[in-house]
């Protein structure tokens, strides 16, 4: 559906530039257009999620972004359609504000939206490359946060690694998205996956009291986004962690246990969701066969099918489970435990008994697939016990990818936080104690966003995300 970028893997290495963020910029290119492809032609003007735009505005979105972004400030374009750069410029926030209520008849035609993004592409790749050609190659490394050059201080590569991650968060978002299309409102996809597990018996790791570090600090010369500033250490008691996320056969007990009908497990406000909305079960769990004569735990799990992408099936009791943070707390208050703070999470997961601090979980070694499902490895979720290798130096599992996990902790700015000058709303918009912070990283999740300082933050009663939890005991 989209076109192919005008700055190819073998232009690119001509230019040694094949680890550069302009590559890594085609390839997040490629995860995108690759999502639209699956939409039937019909529901590219579609709102799977209610809270949502259309599906037509994020192909708009992407391109508008990258234009927005870099077109003026940084590559002296002029714009040739300032009605999209505008139109196209910002998403909405989910249960925020209320619905929207626009019309498909209100937004342009695919053919006038697939031209404004073939000429977003062509004029930013042309111009990325004549800076080649003119011996102004760019970095693979990016430049110190904030550099002494570039818009508003920040470096050409800086601005690049900002649209290429603004663009794989996107990959998930609309991933999410179509997962709630109605099937036959995708094109199918030779898709297998496996629904066997191996069996495992859920437990606690014992996590001591500690330190953690929070945060990157400015001098590291690392790239984050604005809410990933200033580094700072916080002080724990010990605490008790499940060492595997909650799986949907866990959950399957809560239910089975009238967990959606007990007013005293749940928030005043988080009571009224459910019951105004008539939550009765995760987002992405459907009803199936409810002929079965019994409700014992054979036959209840038959009543209940789960959304793939591409198919309904019979619920993995052993996948994670994916919920709202409301959902999450009223689980957590049914087992007699709660959710971890940020603090508790960061720690679990990336210190040591030694005291050290470790990138990943498992240690040094970057991402690879044995270490967990992320980087869009799959489009489902794999038992919580599949990936062994990625353990934390506390014997927690999965604690990177198979989806992200809710903490108790609001978004809210670390200890000498700064806006983005060139995108003063992407944080600071969010704390309003309304947003809470999640962890981790789903299968759909880009490798350069597992690192440890990345944080990603929804309202509470949001349902239709690849999020699940963990408990701990104090």
């Amino acid at each position: 559906m989209m076109s192919t970028s005008l700055l190819s893997r073998d232009v690119l290495r001509h230019h040694a530039l094949a680890s550069s963020p302009v590559d890594r910029l085609a390839d997040a290119r490629r995860r995108t257009d690759e999502l639209f492809a699956i939409v039937h032609p019909d529901a590219l003007y579609d709102r799977p999620i209610a809270e949502r735009h259309r599906i037509v505005f994020y192909i708009g979105h992407l391109e508008a972004f990258d234009w927005n972004l870099l077109h003026d400030r940084e590559l002296g374009l002029e714009s040739f359609h300032p009605d999209f750069d505008r139109l196209f410029a910002f998403g909405i926030d989910p249960v925020g504000g209320g619905l929207p209520t626009d019309q498909p008849s209100e937004w342009p035609s695919m053919a006038a939206v697939l031209g404004y993004v073939e000429k977003c592409r062509t004029a930013l790749d042309q111009a990325m490359l004549d800076r080649v050609m003119l011996g102004k190659e760019l970095p693979a490394a990016l430049s110190s946060i904030p550099p002494a050059s570039g818009a508003h201080g920040f470096s050409f590569a800086t601005l690049l690694e900002v649209a290429i991650e603004h663009r794989l968060m996107h990959a998930e978002t609309l991933a999410y998205m179509l997962h709630q299309l109605p099937l036959d409102r995708k094109l199918p996809q030779p898709v297998p996956f496996d629904l066997a597990s191996s069996p495992f018996v859920p437990g606690n790791v014992d996590i001591p009291a500690g330190r953690v570090s929070l945060g990157i600090s400015r001098d590291s010369g690392a790239f984050g986004w604005d809410n990933e500033f200033e580094s700072h250490t916080v002080n724990l008691p010990a605490f008790s962690m499940d060492r595997f996320k909650i799986t949907n056969g866990e959950y399957l007990d809560f239910m089975e246990a009238g967990g959606y009908e007990n007013r005293t497990l749940w928030d005043a406000q988080d009571w009224d969701w459910i019951t105004e909305h008539k939550i009765s079960h995760p987002a992405f769990w459907k009803r199936g066969d409810h002929s079965a004569s019994s409700l014992d735990r054979s036959s209840l799990n038959r009543t209940w099918l789960y959304r793939t992408m591409f198919n309904d099936v019979s619920l993995p009791l052993a996948w994670p489970v994916y919920v709202s943070q409301a959902e999450a707390k009223a689980y957590a208050n049914w087992v007699g435990k709660s959710l971890p703070t940020e603090a508790e999470w960061q720690r679990a997961a990336y210190c040591t008994p030694q005291g050290e601090q470790r990138p990943y979980p498992w240690g040094s070694e970057s991402p690879s697939p044995g270490f967990g499902n992320f980087d869009f490895a799959r489009w489902e979720p794999a038992p919580v016990n599949a990936h062994p290798a990625g353990k934390s130096a506390f014997g927690a599992e999965g604690m990177l990818g198979n989806g992200w996990e809710w903490t108790s902790s609001e978004f809210a700015p670390f200890p000498g936080f700064a806006a983005f000058p060139f995108y003063p709303g992407y944080s600071a918009n969010f704390f309003d104690g309304k947003h809470f912070v999640m962890k981790g990283g789903s299968a759909r999740t880009a490798a350069c966003m597992l690192r440890s300082t990345f944080r990603n933050w929804f309202q509470a009663q949001y349902q239709p995300i690849y999020t699940g939890f963990r408990c701990v005991s104090r």
